[in-house]
C-alpha cells in the first residue's frame, strides 16, 4: 500500500511540473521583445493590413489573458473577455487535441515539423547515449578496482580531457577526420539512396551517424566513467564489501551481486538529469553535421526567431526530463531497497 501511495504520489508532482511547464512555456514567449506577426517574415514591404492578417492568422489579435491585450508591451485591455476566448486557454486547449501551433515561417503545423525531426534526435542520442553508458561503467569499474594504479590513472585523466572538451570543437575535428577516411560528412543518407534495398539503406544511415554518434559518446563517456569510478570506491569501502571478500567471494560475483547495484544510483540520476543538456549538445552536433534532427529544428527557428517552433521544441524537452527524472526515481528500489519510497 505504501508503494502505490508513493508511486501515486511521484506521478502526481510530475503531472503538476508539466501543468507548471506548460503555463511557464506560454507566458515565456509572450514576454519576449518585437511584433510576433513579423518574427518570421522580416520583409520592409509588409503593409499594416498584411500584418494584421497574420495576426488573425496565428490568434494573436485575442487577448493574452483577461485584463492583458499584450505583454512586451504590456498593454491592459478589458476585463470582461470570455476566458475561453484568450491566447492562452486557446493555447491550453489546443495543446490537449495534439496541436502545438502554426509555424511562422512555413506555415505548417509544429507538431508535424516537429515529428519529423524527433524521430532522427532519438535515433542519435539513443544511440550515444547507450554507447557512452556502457563504455563508462566497464571503464569506471575497473578504475575503481584498479584503485590508485596506472590503470586509474589513465583513466581518470583520459576521462577528464574528453569531458572538458569543448562539443562543437569535437565534432569539427572529426569532421576532419572523415573527410580523410572517406567517412559521410552531413545529411542522414545519401540522396537516391531511398531506391536502394531496405537493408542498404540502414547502413547508408549507419555511415552518416557514425560521426555525430562518435562525437556524443566521447563527450559524455568521459561524465559517465569518473562517476561510476568514484561512486564505486565508495560502496567497495563499505564493511559489506570486506565481509564478501573474507567469505572467498570471486571479485565477479562481489561486483554484480553485491556493489554494482549501490553504486548505480548517482549514475542514473545523472543520466536523467543529462537528457535535457544532451539536447543541447546535439543541437551543436546536429548543426555541423546536418544532422536532421529536433536540435537543427531549435537552431534554425533561432534564427528565423520562429517563436512556435520554439515554444512547442522546448516543451517536448522538458516533459521527457520530467519523465527520464520520474523513472530515475522509480528505478532507485530496484537498485538500492534501501532507498525509502516515501
Amino acid at each position: 500500500m505504501n508503494r502505490t501511495r508513493a508511486l501515486l504520489r511521484k506521478i502526481g508532482w510530475a503531472i503538476f511540473t508539466i501543468l507548471f511547464v506548460i503555463v511557464l512555456n506560454f507566458f515565456l514567449f509572450r514576454v519576449l521583445p518585437g511584433d510576433p506577426a513579423r518574427a518570421g517574415v522580416r520583409d520592409p514591404r509588409l503593409k499594416k493590413e498584411a500584418i494584421e492578417m497574420l495576426r488573425v492568422r496565428f490568434g494573436l489579435d485575442k487577448p493574452v489573458i483577461n485584463c492583458f491585450e499584450s505583454l512586451n508591451p504590456i498593454q491592459l485591455g478589458s476585463c470582461a473577455v470570455n476566458p475561453l476566448d484568450t491566447q492562452f486557454f486557446i493555447y491550453v486547449r489546443n495543446l490537449f487535441q495534439g496541436e502545438l501551433g502554426i509555424s511562422y515561417h512555413t506555415n505548417r503545423p509544429v507538431a508535424d515539423i516537429l515529428a519529423e525531426r524527433l524521430w532522427n534526435t532519438v535515433l542519435l542520442i539513443g544511440a550515444g547515449q547507450i554507447l557512452s553508458i556502457i563504455i563508462g561503467v566497464v571503464f569506471g569499474v575497473f578504475a575503481a578496482w584498479k584503485a590508485r594504479t596506472a590503470v586509474d590513472f589513465t583513466s581518470v585523466v583520459s576521462s577528464l580531457v574528453v569531458w572538458s572538451l569543448p562539443t562543437f570543437w569535437l565534432a569539427i575535428i572529426l569532421l576532419f577526420w572523415g573527410s580523410n577516411n572517406g567517412l559521410p560528412l552531413a545529411g542522414k543518407a545519401t540522396p537516391g539512396s531511398s531506391s536502394l534495398p531496405l537493408l542498404q539503406q540502414w547502413v547508408d544511415i549507419g555511415r552518416h551517424m557514425l560521426l555525430p554518434t562518435l562525437t556524443y559518446t566521447i563527450v559524455y563517456m568521459g561524465e559517465y566513467t569518473l562517476i561510476m569510478r568514484s561512486s564505486l570506491m565508495d560502496v567497495l569501502s563499505e564493511d559489506y564489501i570486506l565481509t564478501a571478500k573474507a567469505k572467498g567471494l570471486s571479485t565477479f560475483q562481489i561486483l554484480k551481486d553485491h556493489a554494482l547495484k549501490n553504486a548505480m544510483l548517482p549514475l542514473v540520476t545523472v543520466i536523467a538529469i543529462n537528457l535535457g543538456f544532451t539536447v543541447a549538445g546535439a543541437i551543436q552536433i546536429e548543426a555541423v553535421f546536418s544532422w536532421p534532427g529536433l536540435g537543427g529544428a531549435i537552431f534554425e527557428a533561432v534564427g528565423r526567431r520562429d517563436f512556435p517552433v520554439l515554444q512547442g521544441a522546448f516543451l517536448l524537452i522538458a516533459v521527457a526530463v520530467i519523465f527520464a527524472n520520474l523513472i530515475a526515481d522509480l528505478t532507485y528500489n530496484y537498485l538500492d531497497p534501501r532507498v525509502k519510497t516515501e
